[in-house]
């Protein structure tokens, strides 16, 4: 019987693709009004070509953008970008519907909640507690503090040995294909996938393994498998 449930945060818990792109297209908006000299799209062009280079977690993607443009960094728009964004990112940040409902009822049913990301700690922390959702973990654990990002086996491992339990009887619930999926049953655990599609090849290879792999397409449906 499953005994640990661990949860991947973006895109898993709430809806972070979709509020980072308004919160950033809006941080765009308010340094362009300021000097910025670029169109709506160039601007969010640029900035998404600058996450895909320095990562998603580094955070001064508005000082390198600046310094594209202006061949310096430009100190008032850094702030008003990193201001709006947070303002905006803050305003929207919401855990998908039947998130908080559905974690009550797991928890209720004795599992013990986890969380597995790719991130840093605070970060992490705080998108928990802004969501409203962190009393429902037992642990967090994150690439910050250990060192190996999913999939790699070791911060499956660490997750594990903090929670006090077997592979074999937890599970891992993500977004994320390679990262969350792969990555939890290389350690051994069953996995979910949420908010996405299998491609066929995964689909193939799933089948093909025999892999202890189920997908949904809303959290909710968590409580008709746990």
């Amino acid at each position: 019987m499953l005994k640990a449930v661990f949860f991947d945060i973006d895109d898993t818990l709430y809806d972070t693709s979709g509020f980072a792109k308004l919160a950033r297209k809006a941080a765009l908006n308010m340094m362009i009004d300021a000097g910025l000299p670029l169109s709506s799209s160039e601007a969010y062009d640029l900035l998404r070509e600058i996450i895909a280079q320095k990562g998603s977690n580094y955070d001064k993607h508005f000082n390198v953008l600046t310094k594209t443009v202006f061949g310096e960094e430009k100190p008032l728009l850094i702030a008003l970008g990193m201001i709006n964004y947070h303002n905006v990112k803050f305003a929207l940040l919401r855990p998908f519907p039947e998130t908080t409902s559905t974690l009550i009822n797991i928890k209720a049913k004795g599992y013990r909640l986890g969380v597995i990301s790719n991130g840093i700690t605070i970060k992490q922390w705080e998108k928990l507690i802004r969501l409203g959702i962190y009393p429902f973990f037992d642990e967090v654990v994150t690439s910050d503090e250990v060192g190996f990002e999913k999939p790699h086996g070791r911060i499956f491992e660490e997750a594990l040995s903090r929670m006090g339990c077997q592979a074999e009887k937890s599970v891992m619930i993500g977004n994320k294909f390679s990262e969350d999926i792969m990555g939890a049953v290389n350690a051994g655990m069953s996995a979910i996938l949420v908010n996405s599609k299998l491609t066929p090849e995964e689909e193939s290879y799933i089948e093909k393994e025999n892999l202890d792999v189920q997908v949904i397409s809303n959290i909710r449906d968590l409580e008709n498998i746990l």
